[in-house]
């Protein structure tokens, strides 16, 4: 038996525009709702921004939320634990990580209410390092799924390796890059997926196979792809069981409530956490920094996340250098806040900054190969409202003059660096 358990990640910005998120939904998230809702065998795991949910909701796209809702009810979906605004993890202080995970656990129970249980984690962009461990088992997850570029061993077909973390372990899936990329870019159809998946059957027992996608590849980056791609894949599948003798139809039936056929090279569709159930635990691994654009030359040269942090990039050094600041200045308003006016601006800007961190302003800056800089733009000044509620805090503090005017020459540099990066912006 084959068992393939694909992701779905539905995403966009905290700084989208509405008629691009309405685009989003139109041809993406509703027509993908629309194929599960008619394949009521097909399974798959989840992963929802805690702020895409509020963004579809104050945009009057609640039908997303409450066909996610009854997709979960009926079984067919899983959600994970995430990021709320989607930052680079292994980027951002172990504190911004463990309120990001926090934060988005507190959103999408607020619309998903107990549904909303995740046993495994989805780092946005899969971006991994060691430091993101101690954060997802504490909020008390039971896998990570990373890409295939962090697996450092043997690729695992019929275990499951794992993590250690502070005397506990953590399950550790890692999804096939370059099947889910065929995916992602049109490079493969829909028997032609399912004949790969047969190809990689070895004979000698079960295996499983892990797709991971970003949901707006199913009808927004690709027209009708939901259609031409998945939906092909799940009504193959489903005729599988009309081709087997009836007799041996209701003795296998009896096995495996999902089961889409019969053969020893059958495809059974499930969730990740599924597989915990049906794969034995295999020996602790050290998965490698990177994230699921990561290739294995960038891990070579120490260019652990290309897309947002690429060392030969000056746009993303001084977004990054920009945002350190930023952070400076929070902690520091929150530390000197000691009246009611100074304590207001530091909330408002401890409340800016969760938003900030979104992975996106880095990723348009990328140049591999997209390039936005309006996008590039939106995030650095959401950055500048940080700052300027982080030092209002702090000038309105009882902390000594020379304190404020350290933190004063911050906020100028600040400034230089954001009219510095708006220059790259405009004549790179």
């Amino acid at each position: 038996m084959i068992y393939w358990a694909p992701l779905f990640h539905f995403y966009q910005p905290p700084t989208q525009i509405y008629g691009v998120l309405k685009k989003v939904c139109d041809e993406a998230y509703f027509p993908l709702l629309k194929v599960f809702q008619e394949h009521p065998q097909a399974k798959a795991t989840v992963n929802i921004q805690g702020i895409l949910c509020e963004m579809l909701w104050e945009g009057g796209f609640q039908g997303v939320i409450e066909g996610l809702k009854g997709l979960a009810e009926r079984g067919q979906i899983e959600f994970t634990g995430s990021g709320k605004y989607h930052p680079i993890l292994p980027l951002i202080p172990k504190e911004e990580m463990k309120r990001q995970i926090r934060r988005n656990q507190i959103t999408n129970h607020r619309f998903f209410g107990d549904l909303f249980h995740p046993h495994g984690f989805f780092p946005p962009e899969m971006s991994y390092s060691r430091e993101v461990l101690e954060p997802v088992v504490e909020s008390r997850h039971e896998w990570i799924i990373l890409g295939g570029v962090a697996c450092p061993t043997p690729w695992p077909t019929d275990i499951i390796y794992h993590v250690e973390v502070d005397g506990e372990q953590l399950a550790v899936f890692f999804r096939d890059d370059i099947l889910s990329n065929k995916i992602s870019f049109q490079g493969i159809d829909g028997p032609g997926f399912i004949q790969h998946l047969k190809g990689l059957h070895s004979g000698q027992g079960d295996m499983y196979v892990i797709t991971a996608m970003d949901a707006e590849t199913f009808g927004h980056h690709i027209r009708n792809w939901e259609k031409l791609f998945l939906a092909e894949v799940y009504d193959t599948l489903e005729k599988a069981p009309a081709q087997a003798a009836p007799k041996q139809r209701r003795a296998l039936a009896k096995q495996a409530e999902t089961l889409f056929a019969y053969e020893p090279t059958a495809v059974r569709v499930v969730t990740i956490s599924e597989l915990l159930k049906l794969f034995p635990k295999g020996p602790t691994c050290e998965p490698r920094a990177s994230s699921w654009s990561t290739s294995l030359e960038d891990v070579r040269a120490g260019n652990y996340y290309p897309l947002w942090k690429d060392k030969g990039n000056p746009i993303h050094a001084r977004l990054w250098e920009h945002l350190e600041l930023t952070l400076e200045l929070v902690k520091k308003a929150l530390q000197v806040a000691d009246n009611p006016n100074s304590h207001q601006f530091a909330i408002i800007a401890r409340g800016l900054l969760d938003p900030a961190l979104h992975s996106d302003q880095f990723w348009w800056a990328s140049r591999k190969p997209w390039w936005d800089i309006n996008m590039v733009s939106r995030g650095l000044r959401s950055q500048q409202e940080v700052l300027l509620n982080a030092y209002r805090a702090i000038q309105l503090s009882g902390c000594p003059e020379a304190e404020k005017r350290a933190y004063y020459y911050r906020l100028v540099a600040a400034r230089d660096l954001s009219e510095k990066t708006q220059d790259l912006l405009l004549f790179s």
